[in-house]
Formats: structure tokens, sequence, C-alpha cells
């Protein structure tokens, strides 16, 4: 990670052309990466000596769904979620009887902070078992509240509220406006909590249909104004099912302006913030970047819906919440699926994840593969070049448009990773997706 990568990004004709050539590339490389076979393995496995791991925990309760979202969740009902919080402190006994040793946690959703006092239990039990020093915990704007902070504060040191926008048409359209309240109600609640925690960090998406580059500048401004330490600006990012309840409610995605939309956003941030990754961006002076992926190549995922990535194989837990708990009491993790990648596609694994993280070292990969990135990824390099993706005198540095890139091919990744949630979602039967219990 490099806080000194520079911060602007113009889209060229060239650029655009590169863009859709790797995004079709990418589309078809997905599906080789995440074709997963069913698994019976009844665990991850053992750590690897001198490995560095994170792991993730996924809470998957929402007060309502949003419709952009492919993630593992289901509508809140209380008695389900408190036993799915008892059941995934279990399965963090198993990981550590395994040996996992863990320096950050994680916390995803869904909504981690739909019950504190379960949240609470569960980050307790990971700094006992791990010796976790360094907790991120997403939440909703909702949340934000003195109680809340008052139990996360000495247990979380980055808090990640998913905003989205501060616009308020394009929060009606989303269906938050109604759950979380205006733009300048959000913004405040934002001002009041970001000076309780080491870093803030405010979620935003990029190139909603109806977003126009004013609105878009305007959602900037607030973002500096708000004091957070930190934000994310994700492109939306479809897969099937989340086309399908968008084209209902925010319209359809429209690809050709997202460099567009990127330039704004790097242009807008430049002055106040710096590219941690090529989609986070830190207020000058602050380096912790609100990414597990990007901390450790390798992570351990708890929960229902998670992936695993481990020594070159991919896991994927049950997404049934009734088969996950059942599994658990058995003493065995809940994976359903594994995807072992080959050496190359390991190669492009730890390429893709370095960009991502805005530093590519060419000597830790020669390292790893016994072979220079020039010869490995011969082609994928001779790509990068050609277009101007490194600096010249670091070449390990993402340039502007090397940074740009990058986010086309995490975009593609968890497009891909969308498309293999929405499969696992659509296999299930109608109790397990929460339709009999959703009021």
């Amino acid at each position: 990670m490099s806080a000194s990568v520079p911060s602007t990004f113009t889209p060229t004709p060239i650029v655009r052309v590169a863009e859709r050539l790797l995004t079709a590339f990418l589309k078809v490389a997905a599906k080789q990466y995440l074709s997963l076979q069913p698994t019976n393995l009844s665990s991850v496995p053992p750590p690897q000596p001198g490995h560095r791991y994170t792991l993730y925990a996924h809470a998957p309760f929402c007060e309502s769904l949003c419709p952009y979202c492919s993630f593992n969740r289901f509508v809140l009902d209380r008695e389900k979620a408190a036993a799915y919080f008892k059941s995934l402190r279990a399965e963090m006994r198993l990981i550590a009887n395994l040996g996992y040793r863990f320096s950050s946690l994680y916390l995803g959703g869904g909504t981690p902070t739909i019950l504190p006092d379960e949240l609470v239990r569960t980050i307790d039990l990971a700094r006992e078992l791990f010796s976790i020093n360094e907790v991120s915990c997403e939440t909703n704007p909702n949340h934000l509240n003195p109680e809340m902070v008052v139990l996360l504060k000495e247990r979380v040191q980055r808090l990640s509220v998913g905003v989205q926008s501060f616009n308020d048409g394009l929060l009606k359209q989303m269906n938050r406006y109604q759950k979380f309240g205006s733009g300048a109600s959000i913004l405040e609640s934002i001002r009041r909590t970001a000076p309780h925690f080491k870093s803030l960090n405010v979620d935003m998406i990029f190139n909603f249909p109806s977003q126009t580059p004013q609105i878009l500048r305007d959602d900037l401004r607030a973002v500096i104004d708000s004091g957070a330490q930190q934000v994310t600006f994700y492109p939306l990012m479809s897969s099937p099912s989340v086309r399908r309840s968008m084209a209902s409610t925010i319209g359809e995605l429209i690809p050709a302006r997202e460099a567009d939309y990127y330039a704004i956003i790097s242009q807008g941030l430049a002055q106040d913030f710096s590219a941690l990754s090529a989609w986070t961006f830190a207020r000058n002076g602050s380096n912790l970047i609100d990414e597990y992926i990007v901390d450790n190549e390798e992570y351990v995922g708890v929960g229902s819906g998670v992936f695993s990535y481990l020594n070159g194989c991919l896991y994927a837990s049950t997404f049934s919440l009734r088969e996950y708990s059942d599994l658990v009491s058995q003493g065995r993790m809940a994976l359903s699926g594994a995807q072992p990648f080959s050496r190359r596609q390991q190669m492009r694994y730890r390429m893709m994840m370095d960009m991502f993280g805005l530093r590519f070292d060419r000597a830790a990969f020669r390292q790893r593969f016994g072979v220079p990135a020039s010869r490995g990824l011969w082609l994928e390099m001779l790509f990068f070049r050609l277009l101007g993706a490194f600096e010249k005198k670091n070449p390990a540095i993402p340039t502007p448009v090397g940074r740009y890139l990058s986010l086309v091919i995490m975009r593609e990744f968890f497009t891909g990773v969308n498309q293999v949630r929405d499969i696992a979602r659509a296999a299930l039967s109608p109790y397990d997706r929460g339709e009999c219990y959703a009021p």
C-alpha cells in the first residue's frame, strides 16, 4: 500500500478500449476461477508456517434488503440471528483449534451491528482466541447512536458506514431514505461519530443509473466535510439477480460512464485524500485501509455464505442458515464448495491483489513463484506496460491508469463472486431464503 500514488485519473480513448477488452476477458476468466465443486471437507486446511492470515466473519441479517446487494443476507429475525451468532462463535473456536492466529478481524454483512450484544460477545471471543488487535466492522447510519459508540469504540478500530450516497433522491430509489433518513441527517451522524474511532470509513457507490456528475460531486463534497478519515467508492456491480432487482427500482446499469465517474472521484478527492487501494481513499495522514483482502492475501471466512482463500484454493461455505447451524453443531465447518487455483491462476490472483493494494511487489512474486512476472504473466505484463499501468521510476506502483484498471479487475472478480452467490441462494428452499419468516 502507498499513500503517495497520484490521485488524478483521466480516461483516454485507449483506456476506454482497454477497459472493454479487459472486462470481456475477465468475464470468461471469472467463470474458471469460480467454478467451485461440491466438497465434504469438514474444515479448511491448517495454517502454513510463515503465512499471515486475516479473519472475516459474516453477519447476514439486515432490517430490510437493498436492491443492489448480492451478499448473503436475510431480513432480521432476532431469534434466528441470536442463534446464528452463537454458531459463529462456535466456528471461531474450531478455527482456533486448527492453530490459526490472526491479528485482524473484519466483520461484514448484512449488518453486523444489528444485535449489539451478540456482536460484542463475538468480538471479545475473537480477541481472546486469536490475540486480535485490530477490528474492522460494518454498520448502517441508523446505528450511529451514543449507545453503539460506547459499546464499540474500545473494541473497533475501523468502523465502516454504508452510506452509498448523500443524495435524497438516490436514497429514496434505494429504499434507504425511509430506513436511515436524509443525506443531511446521515452526514450529521457521521460528523458526531467519526472522532470516537481511529478510522471511520464511509462506503459509497458510484455509477448509479440516475446519478448525474453533479450528484457525484455533491457526494464528494459531503464526504470531505463529514470528518470521516476514509472513503470507499465502489463501482456499481451487477449480477443477474441484482440487475433484475435494480431494473424495477434504480434502473439499468450504464457501464460506459464508469471511467468518467471514477475520474470525477479521483480528481475531487485529490486535495484532501490519498489513494490506499483502487477504490479506497484516506484523508491525508491516515493509512488504515478498510479492505481485509489487501492486508493479507490469504484469509479465513467464518459464517454462512463466506469464502476463504488458503494455499491457492478458494473455499465457500453453505448459504443455508439451517445447514450452517447443523454442521457447526457437529464440530464441522460448513464448507459447501472448493476450487483449487492452477499455478497461473495463483499468479494472476497475487498480481490482482497487489495491484488493488497499489503495490505490485515483483521481488516477492519471483520469490513465491520462482519466475519473474514478466515471464510467468508475460501477456498480462505486456498489456499493462503498453497502457502505462506502472510508474517508470517505481514499477511496483500503479499509475492512475493502472489503478483504474485494477478497479476493473476487482469489479469483474466480485461480479463473478456475486453470480456464485446468486446460484447458491437460488438453490435454497423458501425456508432457507427466509421467505417463511420475513416480515
